[in-house]
């Protein structure tokens, strides 16, 4: 009997079971986003293959338990006819999540799906000294915790007063959970550095005297398995969509370059410093 190699199975989305011989298929769910075909074939295929149940992750995966080695090339055939591809596992890139994004949620600030799209195309299942995760969440609600990524992406806005339409109402102040704003009789402060760029401040104003810019907040080096480390954000908000693509690639080069094996990219940062990234990424984007 030939010997199974079940590292390449890891790698193709096929874990190990505690059952000999059995394993749970991980599925490329990018963004959380499954058309109605393809949640009819996985609920096919965990009937016919599986024990008829699949297993929601906490990273909007789908996981199909109970899966035989004998059927594993069988399971891949069926999954292929409705475009649906095993997951990523191990030390590489995984898939990307994001939440509905701006063209479901009116809170959202950010397109999310088509941005986690084009990041998975571009950087899936490449080769890393260990697991990388990309998270992308629409606005200052957080509800992908983009702060638990390698690499998270928030949707934010950049606020701009027109003082000459602003009747100092001073419901501005009275919204902003930063406490950034400061209405006078006839003036306002706005301590920038403060500012959580969740646009509520715009959103609110009656007579458009707060106008914004639309951009992305980016955090490095976040992690919440046995080590819990928040991201860092190490650069002012982008406002292009190419200059996100330039941050990750940036990211990636500087971990492969610097981490040892086996090591996030949150260790990697505490153990060099996060000085190094952040210069690289400022000469990137400059």
């Amino acid at each position: 009997m030939a010997e199974v190699d079940y590292g390449t199975l890891k790698k193709g989305g096929f874990m190990r079971q505690v059952q000999k011989d059995r394993f749970s298929l991980r599925l490329r769910v990018i963004g959380g986003h499954l058309s109605a075909d393809k949640l009819a074939k996985i609920r096919e295929i965990a009937n016919q293959y599986g024990q008829g149940y699949i297993h929601l992750t906490s990273r909007q995966g789908v996981e199909i338990p109970f899966i035989a080695l004998e059927h594993i090339e069988a399971v891949k055939q069926e999954l292929a006819t409705v475009g649906l591809q095993p997951g990523a596992c191990g030390p590489r890139v995984r898939t990307v999540t994001a939440c509905q994004g701006s063209q479901i949620c009116s809170s959202s600030l950010i397109e999310t799906t088509e941005l986690a799209q084009e990041l998975d195309a571009r950087y899936f299942g490449q080769e890393l000294p260990h697991k990388f995760k990309i998270g992308i969440t629409g606005c200052r609600n957080n509800c992908l915790k983009a702060e638990e990524n390698d690499l998270g992406v928030k949707g934010g806005l950049f606020p701009e007063w027109q003082g000459s339409t602003c009747t100092y109402c001073g419901l501005c102040e009275a919204v902003c959970p930063a406490k950034a704003i400061i209405v006078h009789e006839a003036s306002l402060t706005l301590n920038t550095p403060v500012c959580e760029y969740c646009g509520k401040c715009v959103k609110s104003c009656p007579s458009d005297a707060w106008q914004g810019r639309k951009g992305y907040l980016l955090s490095f080096g976040g992690m919440f398995g046995n080590t819990i480390k928040p991201g860092m954000h190490l650069i002012p908000m982008l406002f292009e969509k190419d200059q996100v693509f330039t941050a990750a690639d940036t990211t990636l080069k500087f971990f492969a370059a610097y981490a040892h094996s086996g090591e996030r990219l949150g260790k990697t940062l505490s153990r060099v410093g996060p000085e190094i990234l952040q210069k690289k990424l400022k000469e990137a984007l400059a």
